[in-house]
């Protein structure tokens, strides 16, 4: 069938489309013209809350932004207050009262944007009962399977000492609270006694006043292995032809599994691939030659990083 004119460009045009599209897959778009858009704090906004929302518009193909933050502004720079990297285009600092400006540039791995125009923010004293300490580390809803943990949050002005807590039961019973200390740091370290949920929350306080409750942050301490998987297909000793397709069966609280793929020797891994992180219970095997006996074996992980012990050692040859 013989195409129209009106077709043949049509046809040309989606595959030009399409091109630049792939190309933009592989080749990085420079943004160094594009610029970056400040929304909040606005210029000169003033502020009695020393927790500071920092906020600008996006720029397409940007893979993080850089945020600055001085005092007391940058043509006559008495402190470099932030310099940090941050991946979204939202980010939280607690500030002294005082005098800053605050600017933000986009980037990616080739490329990057001109700082944007400075916006200036005056922080003003205010009493500590408005405020609230922001929680550092660990994040919210972390699973670990250290022992130990190092609570860390940031200090607020006019703060002398912090009050923290830990409980399993969020604080419903203020007579039976795991920790509740006042330190006068803004770290502190714990020792879980079990597997559990755990919440955590910090104060500040000074002689007259204290501050308001953060928000509760949870972590789970979890240092039991799961359980290990069995090896279903292809059966040990099996002669097989490619793909070979590995199969075994689930562990309930696994979030991830390990492939350990061997040489004929039984120990020697078979290439810088294995071993393989999946999240599936299957994998296809595409590697070897006619004749090969191949190795392999399985292991299951949690959420928290606990290995299972391996599954059965089999092997398959090579048609």
């Amino acid at each position: 069938m013989k195409l129209k004119p009106a077709q043949i460009l049509l046809a040309l045009f989606a595959m030009l489309m399409f091109s630049l599209s792939a190309c933009k897959d592989f080749i990085e778009p420079n943004i160094s013209k594009r610029l970056v858009s400040l929304k909040a704090p606005s210029d000169k906004y003033q502020s009695t809350n020393y927790n500071i929302n920092f906020w600008w518009d996006e720029v397409e193909d940007a893979l993080s932004y850089r945020l600055q933050v001085v005092t007391p502004g940058f043509d006559t720079i008495g402190g470099l207050v932030a310099d940090t990297l941050v991946k979204g285009n939202r980010f939280t600092l607690t500030l002294d009262p005082g005098e800053y400006q605050w600017r933000v540039r986009a980037e990616n791995g080739s490329s990057q944007t001109e700082f944007s125009t400075p916006n200036h923010l005056t922080v003003i004293p205010s009493s500590l009962t408005a405020q609230t300490v922001i929680l550092g580390s660990p994040a919210n809803n972390t699973v670990t399977n250290q022992s130990s943990v190092t609570f860390k949050w940031a200090s607020l002005f006019s703060a002398v000492n912090y009050h923290i807590q830990a409980d399993t039961n969020n604080f419903a019973d203020a007579s039976h609270i795991l920790v509740d200390l006042t330190i006068p740091g803004q770290q502190y370290t714990y020792k879980f006694p079990k597997d559990q949920t755990y919440q955590w929350r910090v104060r500040a306080e000074n002689a007259t006043e204290q501050s308001k409750w953060s928000v509760v942050n949870n972590i789970s301490f979890d240092a039991t292995a799961p359980a290990g998987v069995t090896l279903s297909s292809p059966q040990n000793n099996a002669v097989v032809s490619k793909p070979v397709s590995l199969q075994w069966t689930k562990s309930a609280p696994a979030s991830n599994y390990k492939l350990y793929v061997y040489k004929a020797d039984s120990t020697t891994l078979y290439s810088t691939a294995f071993p393989a992180l999946l999240n599936t219970n299957t994998y296809s095997f595409t590697l070897g030659s006619s004749g090969e006996r191949i190795y392999w074996r399985v292991t299951a992980l949690d959420a928290a990083g606990n290995e299972s012990a391996p599954s059965a050692l089999q092997s398959f040859v090579l048609q």
